[in-house]
């Protein structure tokens, strides 16, 4: 039977639910064979009300070993991460699903690397690409670049560097070259998930920072409840827009009523 993108990805989440559920819990990757290896939504949520904004991640990795020190290393790092161990389900969650940016292996089942990274750019996807590249591979890293990625990395390397690059695409993205984000007088420094209004420190849960990066990273735009539920809820996430009026209400009351405006029908605005 045919299934459609949307479909087979959320069998696929079904279908590793218990898989999900080992590795939150601290244990291996269990051995997979060639179908259940197919993605891995690699969503860690451990201790997120420690943890500082996030970023949501795309992942495209075909490695286990090397998938997990990922994940792990980046969920430590504060960042929600999806997980995809073929091109050809890492193409298509970069297609249906909202990231700030990808990781990507050019080495892959499936399409190749180089070839998901053309089909992105040639629809008008536009998300950041780091490619991940083998140490010595000059070649690869030209290809990649050509193609349309933003950076690259050799493998292996440390997840502090990998997590910095990842900031910088996305400040860079935004348009936003300085590693502290600001909104009138609300500052946000992502990487320590500090923030300041008028000069003042305020205190913010981990929701409430990824809520409130996400907004600073789209200042003036309408923000609908349906963006912000696909983009900081991983795939398998229960997804309840009565979280977003929630979570909203909370950042109004810490940053202020007008911080956060309701445009009616439409969705919200911030600053």
């Amino acid at each position: 039977m045919f299934l459609s993108t949307i479909e087979r990805i959320h069998w696929q989440a079904q279908l590793h639910t218990k898989l999900t559920l080992s590795c939150m819990n601290g244990k291996s990757f269990p051995r997979m064979n060639g179908s259940q290896s197919s993605v891995f939504h690699g969503a860690f949520l451990l201790n997120l009300e420690e943890k500082e904004a996030v970023i949501r991640i795309l992942l495209v990795e075909d490695n286990v070993d090397l998938s997990r020190r990922l994940v792990e290393g980046l969920q430590g790092e504060g960042f929600v991460v999806d997980h995809a161990a073929d091109g050809n389900t890492g193409y298509e969650l970069g297609v249906s699903e909202s990231f700030d940016v990808a990781i990507l292996d050019l080495g892959l089942p499936g399409l190749r690397g180089v070839e998901i990274i053309k089909r992105w750019r040639r629809i008008g996807c536009d998300m950041p690409v780091l490619i991940l590249t083998a140490r010595g591979s000059w070649t690869e890293k030209v290809d990649g670049l050509n193609a349309g990625a933003d950076d690259y990395i050799t493998k292996p390397s440390h997840i502090q560097e990998i997590a910095a690059r990842l900031r910088a695409l996305i400040r860079r993205a935004a348009g936003k070259a300085a590693p502290t984000l600001v909104c009138k007088d609300i500052e946000l420094a992502p990487e320590s998930g500090t923030v300041t209004v008028a000069g003042n420190p305020v205190e913010l849960t981990a929701q409430e920072l990824r809520f409130l990066n996400y907004f600073m990273h789209r200042q003036g735009r309408v923000i609908s409840q349906t963006e912000l539920i696909t983009h900081l809820y991983p795939v398998e996430a229960e997804r309840d827009p009565n979280t977003i009026e929630v979570y909203v209400a909370r950042l109004r009351r810490k940053l202020g009523r007008e911080s956060i405006r309701t445009i009616r029908g439409l969705g919200y605005r911030f600053g």
